[in-house]
């Protein structure tokens, strides 16, 4: 046996010092602490559903916008000065309803000059043609040359075209009269006055437009659909597609509508292509001009559907966690579609009997244990 310059056995302090370092107060907590780390983490406590397919209604969404049915501009046809103002604007007005009144005085005298030229060329005519008649006969007697019969059938003919066009002017008077009073073209909703009584008012000019009449029963809304959601479609039964159309405040419309127009082309500088549907709207709880959310719903299809709640985003995109058949979770990428009151439509990406993990979410990872408990 070797020993050291001191005559002392060199292992014994070597022994000593790990016997101190096990007694310590330190060494023991390491001692546990150790033996703790090497335990199995407990699983999360989570619920689950199971995925099924089943029949989920074909919807795509957009923003839209309303506009009436029809939206006519009101304009004076006469000119003259506007007496009177027979509506109350934005009042519901019916077709045919008076809404200006302008000066109809000059208008009057007019159709008065007419008939009294119209009674002037009738009675020329009636002596025109008593004339024809009694010289044709003198000149079947050869009273007279054959040339002044034919002088007075012409006269007489003349008259006639003279009576016509005396008729015509007549007419045009009657009617420049009936312009004097401005009517609504259609019903619907009155705009503001565009022009004060008293103003003047001509055809040629802007101050021809008096106001403006929109139908807001039906109403029209504008939308587009990208060329993908188009081109499904038009795999649709038209007949079966319904458009349903939700305001600003998340209450829907309470008719549902149909497609009245589709565009023929797509959109080089958005991919989308114009749209536009129909609506009933009795009560005007939509008004011409609104933003709305336009769902269009397109019959059914099979597809599975998970609570909003359990589809998550990263910078991947959307994924849901599922429960493995080893009972650890498994982050799952998903394809989502539209929404479906407060569900999910999954078009790709999770199979019939994939367990789908629905809370306590944000304390998985990939490979956490997890105890599933299916939903009650």
């Amino acid at each position: 046996m070797i020993r050291g310059k001191s005559g002392t056995d060199p292992v014994f302090p070597i022994l000593l010092s790990l016997f101190l370092a096990a007694c310590t107060p330190g060494g023991a907590q390491d001692g546990k602490k150790g033996a703790k780390g090497d335990a199995p983490p407990q699983p999360v406590a989570v619920t689950t559903i199971e995925a099924a397919p089943r029949a989920v209604p074909v919807s795509f969404e957009a923003v839209g916008r309303t506009e009436g049915s029809r939206d006519v501009q009101v304009r004076a046809r006469v000119s003259g000065i506007v007496e009177r103002q027979l509506y109350g604007e934005g009042d519901a007005v019916k077709a045919g309803a008076p809404l200006f009144r302008i000066e109809r005085a000059p208008y009057e005298i007019e159709a008065a000059q007419a008939r009294a030229a119209l009674a002037e060329v009738l009675a020329r005519r009636e002596l025109a043609q008593q004339e024809m008649e009694r010289l044709k006969g003198l000149a079947d007697r050869r009273a007279i040359s054959q040339k002044e019969a034919d002088q007075a059938a012409s006269t007489a003919r003349q008259t006639v075209a003279s009576v016509q066009m005396a008729e015509a002017r007549l007419r045009q008077a009657e009617l420049n009269l009936s312009y004097t009073t401005v009517n609504a073209p259609i019903g619907g909703i009155t705009g503001r006055a565009l022009q004060s009584v008293g103003t003047l008012v001509q055809p040629a000019n802007d101050s021809a437009l008096l106001t403006t009449i929109t139908r807001g029963d039906p109403i029209w809304v504008r939308f587009a659909l990208s060329e993908a959601e188009y081109t499904r479609l038009r795999s649709t039964d038209a007949k079966g597609i319904e458009v349903q159309v939700e305001l600003a405040g998340g209450k829907e419309h309470p008719s549902k509508g149909k497609l009245n127009f589709a565009g023929s082309t797509v959109d080089g500088a958005t991919g989308t292509v114009q749209m536009r549907a129909e609506l009933p709207n009795p009560k005007n709880t939509l008004l011409p001009g609104q933003y709305v959310r336009v769902r269009v719903l397109a019959g059914t299809q099979q597809a599975i559907v998970v609570p909003q709640t359990a589809v998550l985003q990263n910078e991947t995109g959307r994924f849901v966690w599922i429960a493995g058949a080893d009972g650890k979770a498994v982050p799952r990428p998903i394809r989502a579609g539209a929404w479906l009151g407060e569900n999910w439509v999954v078009l790709d990406g999770l199979k019939a009997g994939d367990a789908v993990i629905v809370d306590n979410l944000a304390r998985l990872r990939p490979g956490t244990p997890v105890q599933a408990k299916k939903a009650s």
